[in-house]
């Protein structure tokens, strides 16, 4: 049987590389965990005879707050104990595998922090360089009303479905301050909660038609009605914000962070190839 790290290691990889549980992997998916984790055990195995591993004081509230975070995924206690069992896992052997970790992201948080430290002129050349990334698409904010068209259900028939939106709309047209109330009362759309509120939406975001529709509109504006596969769509526009191009000032810390993160990383992988020697 795997040992405990190698178990913990591998579900975490499942976790973090693809969304699932270590077992509905496809096997495809599979084997790149494998192959990711091997790779990680033996960096791991490197970093954990380091003396910057020895002189880590590892807290028993961090173990336990990090074995809290993986108990909370589950329902109740028998779920969590019998998918430990399922696993291989016991409690004594998930938490030697959790403070393992620990103290590896311990270690390489202190090589980060020995990383140069970004200077101004260097977030200011980034800037300049790739100025295009800090470009901001068109948005719009939203409102939303659906009527579904369900031949099967009384008041949805087709033709029903248009005279109700229909009806809706013309009432929107005399009293458009009204589009939250009539999305509450008759909006078939989990939005209707929020008085058909969409938020801030970009292009491509909504359904072929009503995306068309949305972007269309001038500020205050009411579409006609939609057609989709779901149904009848009435789309509101409340707020445009046009594409732009952020400042300098706006990006400034964005940059830092990520080049800060950059020069971290390449930190880390140089002391790590250290080890190696």
């Amino acid at each position: 049987m795997p040992e405990a790290g190698g178990i913990y290691r591998s579900i975490k990889l499942a976790a973090q590389l693809f969304g699932k549980p270590l077992e509905a992997l496809a096997p495809e998916e599979l084997h790149r965990v494998t192959r990711v984790a091997t790779r990680q055990q033996e960096i791991e195995a490197l970093i954990l005879e380091t003396p910057e591993a020895a002189s880590v004081m590892l807290p028993a509230a961090s173990i336990d707050a990090s074995l809290m975070e993986i108990r909370r995924r589950y329902a109740d206690d028998d779920e969590y104990h019998a998918e430990l069992e399922r696993v291989g896992l016991d409690a004594a052997a998930l938490r030697q595998a959790v403070a393992r970790d620990l103290v590896v992201e311990a270690v390489l948080e202190r090589v980060a922090a020995a990383a140069a430290p970004v200077s101004d002129t260097d977030v200011e050349i980034f800037w300049y360089m790739n100025q295009q990334r800090f470009r901001h698409g068109e948005t719009r904010v939203l409102r939303h009303l659906l009527v579904t068209i369900n031949e099967n259900l009384a008041g949805n028939e087709r033709q029903t479905a248009r005279a109700r939106i229909e009806a809706i709309r013309a009432r929107l047209l005399r009293e458009p301050q009204r589009f939250a109330e009539q999305a509450l009362k008759h909006s078939e759309c989990p939005t209707a909660v929020h008085g058909g509120l969409l938020g801030r939406v970009p292009r491509g975001q909504l359904y072929p038609q009503v995306d068309a529709a949305a972007f269309t509109l001038a500020e205050g504006m009411l579409s006609e009605v939609i057609e989709s596969e779901l149904g009848y769509h009435l789309i509101r526009c409340e707020a445009i914000q046009h594409e732009r191009l952020l400042s300098f000032a706006e990006a400034r810390q964005t940059i830092r962070e990520h080049l800060d993160g950059q020069q971290q990383a390449l930190c880390q992988k140089a002391w790590i190839k250290a080890l190696h020697r």
